[in-house]
């Protein structure tokens, strides 16, 4: 079960793991955020029982930092020392109140590039303020993630074979694009838009949103061509954007790599939860699905 807090809500996402299948949603739901985070939730444990399930959330993008370098070559017993003290200067904030965790970024057998890893960093104060309420709430809270490593969750069940795959999102945070490969996440962007001016945009302003967005998505694809030449990426999947139908249109024509609108059942068995067979309302629920969806044991 995946827990997400948002300004206005709380959304649920439970996932059921199924042996040659596609995982099923079992369900998703929103409820209204007021008052006490704490009680919120000891109230949800009663009525959804969440107590029986295994429970993931999410830090919002301004309480973490993630840094690109190089792995320390050092035994596995010694990286996370050793990772942290790579980054101590690039940190915005103290190292000793920090936690530190890693995730390997793929890399060409030949490359002859020094491997690469995304250091994900939080304030000790931080996590511990994401988790309180569930200790409070008396809930089994395992994983405390980011949302990159939720979409890209997604995205590994979407790629083609042996190919990348680069996944849009907005949401009322903004814009995430993540590129993945073989179910890992390669590289990312932030975009500084967020769903709700997209939909709000009168139609003689389109044609500079869909510009900006082409031109952040065209330079994210070329980095990463250069960066990962060992890897071809098959498409561009775009979270449709309630109210703004017209921009993934517009996005595939200007795009050198196809584009598609993003369909969560390819990845999710959403059977039993029909509101998100509707394209416009997935967006929302993509990295809430995504968290719940988190493999073991890479995540911040």
């Amino acid at each position: 079960m995946a827990v997400t807090f948002h300004a206005d809500r709380i959304d649920l996402a439970h996932v059921c793991w199924r042996a040659g299948a596609r995982p099923e949603l079992r369900s998703f739901e929103s409820y209204r955020r007021q008052g006490d985070d704490a009680e919120a939730l000891r109230r949800l444990r009663g009525a959804r029982r969440l107590g029986r399930t295994r429970c993931a959330t999410l830090l919002p993008a301004s309480e973490y930092q993630v840094l690109q370098v190089e792995a320390p070559n050092v035994p596995a017993d010694e990286l996370k020392a050793a990772l942290r003290w790579r980054i101590k200067d690039m940190l915005d904030m103290r190292l000793e109140a920090a936690t530190v965790e890693s995730v390997v970024i793929p890399s060409a057998s030949t490359g002859g590039r020094l491997p690469q890893v995304f250091a994900v960093a939080a304030a000790n104060d931080v996590v511990r303020a994401r988790a309180r309420p569930f200790v409070v709430a008396g809930l089994p809270l395992e994983v405390v993630d980011i949302p990159e490593l939720a979409q890209r969750n997604v995205a590994a069940l979407l790629e083609d074979e042996n190919r990348g795959l680069a996944m849009l999102v907005f949401d009322e945070d903004g814009g995430l694009l993540t590129l993945t490969y073989r179910g890992e996440l390669c590289a990312y962007r932030r975009i500084d838009l967020r769903a709700g001016q997209i939909a709000q945009v009168d139609p003689e302003r389109r044609d500079p949103v869909v510009e900006r967005i082409a031109l952040e998505l065209q330079r994210s694809l070329d980095s990463f061509d250069r960066q990962f030449n060992f890897i071809s990426v098959s498409r561009v999947s775009i979270a449709e954007v309630a109210g703004a139908p017209w921009l993934i249109p517009a996005l595939a024509a200007a795009s050198y790599v196809p584009v598609e609108t993003l369909d969560l059942g390819r990845a999710v068995d959403l059977s039993t939860v029909a509101e998100l067979r509707d394209a416009p309302r997935q967006a929302a629920a993509v990295q809430c699905i995504g968290a719940a969806l988190r493999p073991g044991g890479d995540a911040a």
